[in-house]
C-alpha cells in the first residue's frame, strides 16, 4: 500500500515536472467503434475475427481489460465522452438524437405500459462545454469523422451538430444518421446527403473516412490536433465485402460461439479502416507524440441480425460476448464491457494490459489533463481523471455506475437484460436494480460476484443481503447525485378501459383481420403483448390499413413504434382501396429497440379514403401503440392497446 502510494506521488510529480510540461501537448486520436463487443478483437480473445491492425495497436500500447461504456446504447455513451457527464445527468439515455423532435428536458413517457420509462433527451445541449471545445480553446485543431448521433439542426438558431460543438471539420456530415442506411459500400446516397461525396462502387465508407482524416492530420501543421474518428462499423445494416464474406465462410467453426461470417467480414473492414488511418498517422511523422484511444460505444450485438445483405446469415447471432452475459441494450456485462486500447509512445507502456476500472465518462477529464486543457468551473463532471493510471500509476475509480431507464421487454426477451434498470459495480460485486419488475410492481435486485461468476448466472441478493443493501444504497446516492430520472411502475396498467380502440389481453393472438378499432392487418401474425400491438412483417409490402375518411387539408398522424432493426417505413394515403396513391411519407426507425414517437403531417389536396401504415424494412416484427389520427376538419381518433 505504502509503495503504491509513493509510486503514485512520484508519477504525479513527473506529470507536473518541467521536463514533461516543456514538451508539446500530445495530438489526440479518439477512435470509437459502434457496437463492437468485448471479445471482438484478436487481442481481446477472438479466435475467429481477424483484426491485425488493432492487434498491432495493442502491441504499441496498453489493453484496458476493465473498460466500460456509460450506457448499453450508443448516443448516451457518446454524450458521456463529449461532456464527462453521466447520461443520467444529461438526460440522453437512449439513441434518440436522430429524431426530429427537439426534446431537451427529462420526462417520463406517459402511456399504458407497465413501466413508465424515460423519454430521452434528443439533443446534446449547447450550454455544455464539450471535449472538442475545451481542446479547441487550448489551441488544438479539431475534426470529427463518421457517426455523430448527438443531434442535428432543423431550425435557424439550432446548434447541435459537430461544427456547432467545437469541431472545425465534420465529414461526411451525417448528424442525424444512426447508421449507414443503405449499406457501407459506395454509393452512399441513402445516408450521406452531400452529392459531392462520391467514390468507386464497393468502397467502404470507413476506409474513405480514414483517408479524409489522414489528410487533415497531414495538414494540421505545427498545431496539435484532435481527431474524433467515430466509425460507422460494426452497427447494422448487415452487409460486407463479398470477398471477405467468402473468406470467413470457409473459416467457420461450429464449436466457436463467434461464427457469423457476415459480421466477421464487417469487423475485418473496420480493422482495415483503422489500419489505414494509423498508416496515415505514421507517414505524417506525428505518431510519436499522438495519444491514441480506441473504445466502443456499447457491447456487441449478441442476437441474430435480421434482413442481412446478402441474405442467409440471420439465423446466427452477429457476435458472442461469452463468457459475458447478453449484449447491446442489456444491463448485464455484455452490454457495457468494452475492448479499449491506449497508446502514446514513450508515455504509455507498450505490449501491456491494465485491469483498473475505467468508464467512458473518464475520457473527458483524462484528456483535458494530459492536453493541458481546462474544463468549465461551473460544469459538473462525473468522470474521473485517470491520467496517472494510463501512465502506469494506480487506477482512481473504485466503482462504475450505469443508469438505463428504458426497456419493457419480458424476462424471456431475446435481449436478455433489456429492462429499465441501473447497476453499480464495486470491485468484483455488481448490483443491478430492475425497476418495477416484481409481480407487485416493486423493484428487483440482482447481485453477482463477477470474479467467480463472470456470466452473471448466480444471483446472490438473497444469500448476501447486507452487500445487496449496501450497494443499493450507494446506487441510490449516485442516482441522486446525477439527477437521474427513475422509471415508475404504472398501477393503472392492466385495468379495464372503455376507450375506443382498446381491448385484448397481453399475448393474445388475433385473427388476420381482427385488429382493434377498425384496422385491417395486411402483414403477418398479430397479438397484444404488454400493452402494445405486436405485428410480424412478411416483407416490404407489409402494412396495416384503415378506412380513414380524411378531407382535403392538412391532417396529422402519429404513433409510437418499437423495432429491433433500423429501417424505413412509410405512410400512404389512397383515394379508395385499390385506387391511386395521393400521398406517401417516409419515416425511419433506429433499430435500437427503443420506443420512438413518429409524427407526420398529411397535406392532402383532395379527400382520402384509405390510410396505410407500412412496417419498416429490415424488421421481422414491430410493436405499435398510441396511434392518433387528427383530421384537418378537427375530428380525432386514437388507438391504444391495454391488456
Amino acid at each position: 500500500m505504502i509503495a503504491s502510494l509513493i509510486r503514485s506521488c512520484l508519477l504525479a510529480a513527473l506529470i507536473c515536472s518541467p521536463s514533461l510540461a516543456a514538451q508539446p501537448p500530445p495530438n489526440v486520436l479518439l477512435i470509437l467503434a459502434d457496437d463492437l463487443g468485448a471479445h471482438d478483437l484478436g487481442c481481446f480473445g477472438s479466435r475467429f475475427y481477424e483484426t491485425p491492425h488493432l492487434d498491432a495497436l495493442a502491441k504499441r500500447g496498453t489493453r484496458l481489460t476493465r473498460a466500460y461504456s456509460a450506457s448499453p446504447l450508443c448516443s448516451p455513451t457518446r454524450s458521456s465522452i463529449m461532456t464527462g457527464m453521466h447520461p443520467a445527468r444529461t438526460g440522453i439515455t437512449a439513441p434518440a438524437c436522430h429524431l426530429p423532435a427537439v426534446q431537451l428536458d427529462k420526462a417520463l413517457v406517459k402511456g399504458n405500459t407497465r413501466i413508465h420509462v424515460a423519454n430521452s433527451v434528443t439533443r446534446l445541449k449547447t450550454q455544455y462545454h464539450t471535449l472538442a471545445e475545451a481542446l479547441r480553446d487550448a489551441g488544438y485543431r479539431t475534426a470529427h469523422y463518421g457517426k455523430w448521433h448527438l443531434g442535428h439542426n432543423l431550425q435557424p438558431g439550432d446548434a447541435y451538430e459537430p461544427r456547432d460543438q467545437g469541431f472545425e471539420v465534420d465529414w461526411p456530415h451525417t448528424p442525424k444518421a444512426p447508421g449507414p442506411g443503405g449499406g457501407y459500400l459506395a454509393p452512399w446516397s441513402k445516408f450521406i446527403s452531400d452529392p459531392a461525396i462520391q467514390d468507386q462502387p464497393g468502397r467502404h465508407v470507413d476506409e474513405r473516412m480514414a483517408d479524409e482524416a489522414g489528410a487533415f492530420i497531414r495538414q494540421s501543421g505545427d498545431k496539435p490536433f484532435f481527431v474524433n474518428f467515430w466509425l460507422f462499423s460494426v452497427h447494422s445494416p448487415w452487409n460486407a465485402r463479398q470477398d471477405y464474406l467468402e473468406h470467413f465462410k470457409a473459416r467457420v467453426d461450429a464449436n466457436n460461439p463467434q461464427k457469423n461470417p457476415l459480421y466477421a467480414a464487417m469487423v475485418k473492414s473496420m480493422d482495415d479502416a483503422v489500419g489505414r488511418l494509423l498508416k496515415h498517422l505514421d507517414e505524417s511523422g506525428k505518431s510519436n507524440n499522438t495519444l491514441i484511444i480506441f473504445w466502443s460505444d456499447n457491447g456487441g450485438y449478441a442476437y441474430p441480425p435480421k434482413a442481412t445483405d446478402p441474405a442467409g446469415f440471420d439465423h446466427l447471432p452477429a457476435t458472442s460476448n461469452l463468457p459475458l452475459r447478453s449484449g447491446k441494450a442489456s444491463l448485464y456485462e455484455g452490454g457495457t464491457r468494452e475492448p479499449a486500447i491506449v497508446s502514446w509512445p514513450g508515455h504509455i507502456k507498450a505490449d501491456a494490459k491494465a485491469d483498473f476500472l475505467i468508464q467512458s465518462t473518464d475520457l473527458y477529464p483524462t484528456l483535458l489533463k494530459l492536453c493541458s486543457a481546462k474544463a468549465k468551473a461551473d460544469q459538473p463532471c462525473d468522470g474521473i481523471d485517470q491520467s496517472q493510471a494510463l501512465l502506469g500509476g494506480t487506477g482512481q475509480r473504485d466503482f462504475v455506475y450505469c443508469h438505463f431507464p428504458h426497456g419493457e421487454a419480458a424476462r424471456d426477451s431475446v435481449m436478455d437484460g433489456f429492462y429499465a434498470g441501473s447497476y453499480l459495480q464495486e470491485g468484483n460485486l455488481k448490483l443491478i436494480r430492475f425497476y418495477g419488475r416484481a409481480a407487485d410492481g416493486q423493484d428487483e435486485l440482482e447481485l453477482y460476484d463477477l470474479q467467480r461468476d463472470p456470466g452473471e448466472r448466480h444471483n446472490l441478493s438473497q444469500q448476501r443481503p447486507e452487500d445487496a443493501a449496501r450497494l443499493n444504497a450507494r446506487l441510490s446516492e449516485k442516482l441522486r447525485q446525477t439527477q437521474a430520472l427513475l422509471p415508475r411502475f404504472n398501477p393503472e396498467f392492466g385495468k379495464v378501459s372503455g376507450s375506443k380502440g382498446k381491448g385484448g389481453k397481453a399475448g393474445k393472438p388475433m385473427a388476420a383481420d381482427d385488429l382493434p378499432g377498425g384496422w385491417k392487418n395486411r402483414a403477418g401474425a398479430a397479438s397484444l403483448r404488454d400493452g402494445a400491438l405486436q405485428v410480424q412483417a412478411k416483407g416490404a409490402q407489409s402494412f396495416l390499413g384503415l378506412g380513414a375518411g380524411l378531407p382535403a387539408g392538412t391532417s396529422h398522424f402519429s404513433f409510437r413504434i418499437r423495432a429491433p432493426q433500423a429501417g424505413e417505413g412509410r405512410v400512404t394515403l389512397l383515394q379508395a382501396a385499390g385506387s391511386r396513391e395521393l400521398l406517401s411519407l417516409p419515416y425511419r426507425v433506429s433499430g435500437e429497440l427503443m420506443w420512438q414517437e413518429i409524427a407526420l403531417p398529411l397535406p392532402l389536396k383532395e379527400a382520402a379514403g384509405i390510410l396505410r401504415l407500412y412496417l419498416p424494412s429490415g424488421s421481422a416484427s414491430v410493436e405499435l401503440d398510441d396511434l392518433q389520427l387528427k383530421a384537418a376538419s378537427g375530428g380525432a381518433r386514437r388507438w391504444s392497446f391495454d391488456p
